[in-house]
């Protein structure tokens, strides 16, 4: 009988506040920061510091769908992935709308127009994808950039589009012919980020370069020469930069008043952009500044120089960049910044405004911006490690979670992911539950040990346990003859070749009646090399220790007299990791040699080695009462195996970074994973059951399904050489469900061929009276033949459709096509007909002007279309007609009463202000002539 085994599945992930490699968004009201947790996207509420809203791509977590990119206008919101999709999300109920493939490699970056109509992807295979928010469909692709697109913006009421790359260029698309109307050039580096102010005056570029690069806007209903009437994009000039770092982002804020130039360090230059009116001022007092200059060299050097000052006197007050562009502020981070967003709301009165960052050690700071300062207004920080995560623990109730990372102690609730407790500690290596979990043990990368009162949250003792030079990589506690956890105490395995055996003891505290833990060292081990690792049998019977010295193998030991029991020997790297199993049959070794070997413990012998994972192995565990065995490394894999039948039962994706270690529950019912990417991942175990051979097909499955985009272009075959001003492709991209699409379309159109000749078969039946009732077709499922292909073409998403009919042979197109003439006397399809025709006339052209079969009906297809179009179009027309009158009606229904008064409040205001204005003159004014009599006074 096959044996079977129950599924474990990734139920929860915690601790990561914002990946490094996405940017952040404020909503539309700036209460909330959305930020990419490595394949989720989080909302943060940033007055209480509590996660809001947690949006999932997909119930299997896999680093290829690592939030890349995010976009977000009123309530939609659009992310890019790792793997080159872009999915598109309704914000407020939390849900994924569509997805949409066309990149094939990541994507980096998404941007909506100022209505949410259109979006925009770039990605690192150097394309632009246009997007049709509203039919979930792709128009078109953008051929041009040689490398990586870096950001996107839309101008001139979403018409144009302009994007830069890493090749150094910046190039201006024009949406409506489709094609690059202008290339700008002249940065020195690679160029990371671009923005438009919200009235389109000014777009500005950053790069690696020391200065930031200005460019005026020039519209369409402005004079311009017929010689530059491509030129959209006129230099204005250039602003030095502060920073010597290369610039990674530039932003304005929603009134365009503030631009923010984020480097790629810890610093972000504030810039205040002025008006049109205030600019003007500024050049005129930089004019009249150099006038008197001048004039004062020229009172200096006589009239010799007098050609000098009819120069400066023929010099207008021209607007240059510093007149606009005035350095306000330097914000410096305690940390390197990832990414800015401005909040579209300013929250605090009299504040000019806010912004958020999100820093490299998983932190958000959100500023607030003032003239004369900037100040920290929100932090978070509780809900994750500053760095990766280095050991897990769990509690013997399994209720209490403590992990350690560089510089923080954590302790967490497995089941919600909430941190209860965060405490300062030095870089902890390994750590372990005291019994009865009052306390727990930490190791440190300088060789202490400390004491944690679980309960206060805090450090009660630190115990110099190994040299400072010597960290601790082990933490073990001894159990007791029945293979429970008592009070024995625990094993301590150290840099500095010690293996060192602890007692517990607790000691009063002088000042309370409190008793406190202490730990005293009993016995020592010495080794010949670095400890890597130590593991003590479940009956306290032997301890095996691993040393960096590879060539001694895995040393066993008695434990009472710590002599010499057997070695393993067989790895040809250093043993990182090992465990025994509870009945102490079998213990397992895992390797920085990829290795995992199943060792007998009574002889040593080497049961079965297997090839584990493609980087070192870094951590293995047992599961209680059971030869199951997990192991976790550095291929961001966690794998379960039968150390019986020495077989991989199941591989675990979800981290985005090198697994360094595990823990697994008492009764086996879920595990823990830490990992370099600051996660820590939760696996339950369910009640589905799998078998082995299940599994092996699955994998190959996705081995075949991973191939699919290599096979659908020659890698070998050379690249196609773009033309300067670019070019326009197709959108979508094969995928596996385009694939699955075109099969089920020609499964239908044979299924309804059959039927066809079925049905003429009856009928030539009873005209010989031969035939009896036709009995109907349980494959059709009650619908006709062209019903039934018309029901498999409308299942296909409306963004894989092109690929699909892409991949359809000629014979079945032209099979397709004998149904359109059908479909269209059906208004509510006369769309799909549309593009099923436009695909299948632009994909076979020349076949079917050669085929004698398909002229008569592409000529019948030719005049009902158009008629079908027409209505069509004069139904949407007649019902967009009748919305706006519908509004007018209810406008005029609601606020028309107050609209006057509206209007003639505003100008009452105006005309206040105005009065206020002019008194506050005339009463300055007096002032100052009463204070130049006062003065004059006495001298007279």
């Amino acid at each position: 009988m096959v044996k079977s085994y129950l599924r474990y599945e990734h139920a929860l992930s915690f601790g990561v506040i914002a990946s490094n490699d996405s940017n952040i968004v404020h909503d539309s009201t700036g209460k909330h920061l959305l930020t990419s947790a490595l394949d989720k996207i989080l909302s943060w509420d940033l007055k209480k510091g509590v996660v809001s809203k947690t949006l999932t791509p997909s119930s299997n977590p896999s680093h290829n769908l690592a939030v890349t990119a995010i976009s977000s206008i009123l309530s939609a919101l659009a992310s890019g992935h790792a793997d080159g999709s872009v999915r598109l999300w309704d914000f407020e109920k939390g849900i994924c709308e569509a997805t949409l493939n066309g990149h094939k490699s990541a994507v980096s970056v998404v941007k909506f127009n100022r209505n949410g109509s259109l979006l925009a992807s770039g990605s690192k295979d150097c394309d632009i994808i246009l997007w049709d928010v509203v039919a979930e469909v792709g128009l078109f692709r953008l051929r041009g950039h040689r490398d990586q697109v870096t950001d996107l913006a839309f101008f001139d009421l979403g018409k144009k589009l302009v994007s830069c790359s890493k090749d150094k260029f910046v190039r201006v698309w024009d949406l409506d012919t489709q094609h690059c109307m202008q290339i700008v050039s002249g940065h020195q580096s690679e160029i990371w980020s671009l923005n438009i102010d919200h009235e389109e005056r000014f777009l500005v570029t950053g790069s690696a370069d020391e200065e930031l690069r200005f460019y005026q806007i020039k519209h369409s209903q402005e004079e311009i020469d017929s010689s530059s009437k491509w030129e959209v994009l006129k230099q204005f000039g250039e602003i030095q930069r502060q920073s010597k770092d290369r610039v990674a982002n530039v932003s304005f804020n929603k009134s365009g008043s503030l631009l923010a130039c984020q480097a790629a360090g810890k610093t972000v230059e504030i810039y205040r952009v002025l008006n049109d009116a205030e600019a003007k001022r500024k050049a005129k007092r930089r004019v009249q500044r150099k006038k008197e200059k001048a004039s004062a060299k020229v009172a200096a050097a006589g009239e010799e120089n007098g050609t000098v000052m009819d120069a400066v006197d023929s010099q207008q007050a021209r607007i240059i960049v510093s007149d606009v562009f005035k350095l306000l502020q330097i914000l410096r981070a305690s940390k390197k910044i990832c990414s800015i967003s401005f909040s579209p709301v300013v929250l605090a009165k009299g504040h000019l405004a806010t912004l958020s960052l999100s820093l490299n050690n998983n932190m958000l700071e959100t500023y607030s911006v003032e003239d004369n300062k900037i100040s920290k207004t929100h932090s978070i920080e509780l809900q994750g490690h500053r760095s990766d995560i280095r050991s897990v623990a769990l509690s013997s109730d399994n209720t209490l979670l403590l992990s350690t990372s560089h510089n923080a102690v954590k302790i967490w609730n497995p089941s919600t992911g909430a941190c209860i407790r965060t405490i300062e500690s030095g870089y902890g290596l390994c750590s372990s539950f005291v019994p009865g979990d009052r306390y727990a043990l930490v190791g440190t990368k300088d060789g202490t040990l400390e004491i944690i009162d679980v309960g206060s949250g805090s450090c009660t003792e630190v115990i110099q346990a190994h040299d400072k030079d010597g960290s601790i990589r082990s933490i073990i506690p001894i159990p007791d003859e029945n293979g429970s956890f008592g009070c024995k105490g625990f094993v301590t395995g150290g840099k500095d070749y010690d293996v060192k055996f602890w007692e517990y003891q607790q000691k009063k505290k002088p000042d309370s009646e409190t008793k406190q833990l202490l730990v005293t060292n009993v016995r020592t081990l010495k080794m010949n090399s670095e400890v890597l690792a130590v593991t003590v049998s479940p009956d306290a019977k032997y301890i095996a220790v691993s040393e960096i010295a590879y060539s001694t193998g895995v040393k066993v030991f008695f434990m009472d007299s710590l002599k010499y029991y057997l070695s393993l020997y067989g790895h040809k790297m250093p043993v990182l990791c090992m465990d025994i199993s509870s009945d102490g049959d079998l213990i397992v070794t895992g390797s920085a040699d990829k290795n995992i070997k199943f060792w007998g413990l009574d002889f040593g012998d080497c049961h079965k080695s297997r090839f584990a994972h493609a980087d070192s192995v870094m951590d293995v565990k047992f599961v209680h009462n059971t030869h199951y065995v997990f192991s976790v490394g550095k291929d961001r894999l966690v794998k379960y195996w039968d150390a019986d039948k020495f077989e991989v039962l199941l591989t675990l994706e979800g981290h985005h970074a090198e697994v360094w270690c595990l823990a697994i529950s008492n009764r086996g019912d879920f595990i823990v994973t830490g990992s370099h990417d600051r996660s820590i991942r939760r696996w339950d175990r369910t009640e589905e059951p799998f078998f082995i051979e299940e599994e092996k097909e699955k994998v190959e499955e996705q081995m075949f399904e991973s191939d699919i985009d290599n096979s659908n272009e020659n890698r070998y075959m050379p690249k196609e050489e773009l033309p300067e001003e670019g070019s326009v492709g197709l959108p979508g991209k094969r995928t596996q469900e385009t694939l699955t699409a075109t099969d089920l379309i020609i499964d239908a159109l044979d299924i309804a061929e059959a039927e066809l000749k079925r049905v003429d078969q009856h009928k030539e039946d009873i005209r010989s009276g031969k035939g009896g009732a036709l009995q109907p077709n349980d494959l059709l499922r009650g619908l006709s033949p062209s019903d039934y292909v018309l029901h498999a073409i409308s299942n296909v998403q409306t963004n894989d459709l092109e690929q699909t009919l892409l991949s359809l042979p000629f014979s079945d197109a032209l099979k397709l096509i004998s149904y359109l003439k059908d479909w269209a006397s059906n208004p509510s399809k006369v769309e799909l007909v549309c593009r099923v025709t436009t695909v299948l006339l632009q994909t076979h052209y020349n076949q079917l002007t050669t085929t004698p079969a398909a002229r008569p009906m592409l000529t019948i297809l030719k005049d009902i279309l158009h008629e079908r179009v027409k209505e069509y179009k004069d139904t949407i027309g007649f019902n967009l007609a009748a919305m706006d009158h519908l509004k007018e009606l209810m406008s005029m229904k609601s606020d028309a009463p107050f609209r006057d008064a509206k209007a003639k409040l505003m100008e009452i205001r105006s005309q206040q202000a105005k009065r206020l204005n002019g008194k506050e003159v005339e009463k300055s004014r007096k002032n100052k002539k009463r204070k130049a009599l006062t003065e004059t006074g006495p001298g007279a």
